[in-house]
């Protein structure tokens, strides 16, 4: 069979494509428009301060928490705090729950106070959204521990340790011992 030519035509131009540019404006956006400012069109779908507090830090949330869980999610707060051994030892002890949502911290003294108010609003924030509880403040209180006599010398150090074992001085006694005073 003969070979079959098929028609050639000369090549048509392809029709050039137009790409439109879509423009966005301000309307599209939602953004407000300074003609429309200057013209006193406003749009009226404002939420207030108190509305969007409520919304974004789950105002309204008061579920009831145990010590336990608390517990919980205070030693979780602490692993991350490895590289702050100092805040980390501070924050050691967990905190007593008091009335409505309290949490009282007793601290030693002014310095460690400084170190938790440093890291105060991420630990509050943290423990409201983890205990799904928007009431949780922390309170810290300082509070002295009764330190006893500080023991600096030998003859201090063997009384201390004479009231803890009488049987040292039969001992002290028996082998003739002398603090070299």
């Amino acid at each position: 069979m003969p070979e079959e030519k098929k028609a050639t035509h000369p090549e048509q131009p392809k029709p050039v494509q137009v790409k439109k540019i879509a423009k966005r404006t301000s309307r599209d956006l939602g953004e407000p428009s300074i003609k429309d400012a200057l013209l006193g069109k406003f749009k009226e779908e404002k939420i207030s301060a108190k509305e969007q507090h409520q919304i974004y830090t789950k105002a309204n949330e008061n579920e009831d928490f145990t010590s336990d869980e608390l517990k919980l999610k205070w030693e979780q707060f602490l692993k991350r705090l490895e590289d702050r051994q100092n805040l980390k030892s501070t924050l050691s002890t967990v905190p007593k729950i008091d009335d409505d949502f309290k949490l009282l911290l007793e601290i030693e003294n002014s310095v460690q106070d400084d170190l938790i108010s440093s890291i105060k609003p991420e630990l509050v924030s943290w423990l409201r959204k983890e205990l799904k509880n928007s009431k949780i403040q922390l309170l810290t209180k300082i509070t002295e521990k009764a330190k006893g006599k500080i023991i600096y010398t030998d003859s201090e150090k063997y009384e201390e340790m004479l009231k803890k074992n009488p049987k040292l001085a039969l001992l002290k006694q028996k082998f003739n011992l002398d603090f070299g005073e």
